[in-house]
């Protein structure tokens, strides 16, 4: 494989990313206004929030299946469209029926995306030999900037919701497919990159790491020579993908609620605090490949997990909405490197079954909003939403008891070991 090609796919899979990010924070700084559309009352909408990441981890663990015979960039390029078509759902429909439909479409995609996007993210991060998946999930939150000030617009002047959706759906939509036209896994046919390429290859006599063909295991779940991706080499990693997720979860669901109800703002106001998270999000991204290379992924996981737990604090004793809006700013900037880099170690554990450990550590993903959102809202409910942003703090800062599983070593397949020669990419 070309270096050309290395880099075209790595500008159209950071397109998808940050489509993603757009379509993403177009439904969940508009959760208010969705809500009053079509009159769900306050004990309802964690269930709606709740239904999205239950269907989406459904999804990703068909993908573990549907990868074994075809391939990421073909689930992605199709995945994309559906996503976008359901967000415009969201906003025409009039029942509440309707809007369940639409998000139990958009969570089944959704699912299917996000694995598809970051197996392929892992496998050029492998080709290139040297950290880029942080440069990926600042394109979502550069989308998501771009999409939080839409919805800021929308809400602004009083737009309806399929009006606010509708102008970055028929910008976007036609972009994602062309895009999707260079998309690559690091290799063509599912094999890595050729040497001198920038390529990062298999040892010889191991194979490729996609399950279902030549030199792999021929079916899902199982790494070279057929052994399996235990759960138990992966469980901490899986944890601290939930936890990252409760507290992303916690701003994307409740941060405009949080700040128009608890802390005075106003609705206008309330779509501010993703915006800021995102944007916090993206400048820690834009600095943290480099950040790796330089400090190790371990160092880089604990100092976002200390300062993630102290945005938490910060949001739970705000007097106001600007000491809000600070607080989900040092969010932004300690959670945006704990996903990438979960995504990008379970790359490095099982180089030989990427697509597998991916899709099943992406599940974790969904496990963190399926806990995050209703655990939020009903400790709100009972006890105090001041009082509910302590316990994202609290999971956050266990992430530093499971860092070191970031340096963790390949992992290793009846008693041989996973090997990679790496060349550098321009």
């Amino acid at each position: 494989m070309t270096n050309a090609r290395l880099r075209y796919g790595r500008a159209s899979l950071a397109l998808s990313f940050l489509v993603q990010g757009v379509t993403f924070a177009l439904l969940v700084t508009r959760i208010p206004a969705i809500q009053d559309r079509y009159g769900i009352s306050d004990g309802l909408l964690p269930v709606f929030l709740a239904a999205v990441p239950v269907l989406a981890g459904v999804a990703s663990v068909a993908t573990e299946k549907v990868v074994a015979r075809v391939r990421p960039a073909v689930l992605l390029r199709w995945a994309q469209p559906v996503v976008m078509l359901a967000l415009l759902g969201v906003g025409a429909g009039d029942e509440v029926w309707q809007a369940a439909v639409a998000l139990g479409v958009f969570g089944l995609a959704v699912g299917a995306l996000d694995a598809s996007m970051n197996m392929m993210g892992v496998s050029l991060q492998r080709a290139y030999g040297r950290s880029i998946m942080l440069g990926f999930h600042a394109a979502y939150s550069l989308g998501g900037i771009a999409g939080a000030s839409l919805a800021w617009s929308g809400a602004h002047w009083d737009l309806p919701l399929l009006v606010s959706y509708l102008p970055a759906v028929v910008l976007l939509l036609p972009a994602a497919l062309v895009g999707s036209r260079w998309y690559t896994t690091g290799g063509e046919d599912g094999a890595p990159a050729v040497e001198g390429a920038g390529a990062v290859l298999p040892a010889a006599g191991e194979g490729t790491g996609r399950a279902g063909e030549s030199g792999t295991a021929g079916e899902a779940g199982k790494g070279p020579g057929g052994s399996p991706v235990p759960f138990g080499l992966l469980m901490p990693l899986c944890l601290v993908m939930a936890f990252a997720y409760i507290g992303d979860s916690t701003v994307s669901n409740w941060s405009a609620k949080y700040l128009q109800d608890v802390l005075g703002g106003s609705e206008q106001l309330a779509t501010v605090p993703y915006n800021v998270y995102m944007v916090t999000t993206l400048l820690g991204r834009a600095v943290g490949d480099l950040g790796v290379r330089r400090l190790g992924a371990v160092a880089v996981v604990r100092g976002g997990s200390v300062l993630a737990a102290a945005g938490f604090g910060v949001v739970a004793v705000a007097p106001g909405p600007w000491w809000g809006m600070l607080g989900f700013t040092l969010l932004g900037l300690g959670l945006c490197v704990i996903v990438p880099q979960t995504f990008a170690a379970a790359g490095r554990l099982f180089p030989g079954a990427s697509d597998v450990a991916v899709a099943r550590l992406n599940v974790f993903n969904y496990v963190g909003f399926l806990v995050g959102s209703p655990l939020v809202g009903a400790l709100g409910d009972v006890w105090s939403y001041r009082g509910a942003m302590l316990v994202p703090m609290v999971l956050v800062l266990a992430t530093l008891v499971y860092a070191r599983s970031f340096g963790a070593e390949p992992a290793r397949y009846g008693g041989g070991h996973e090997r990679a020669r790496t060349a550098d990419v321009g």
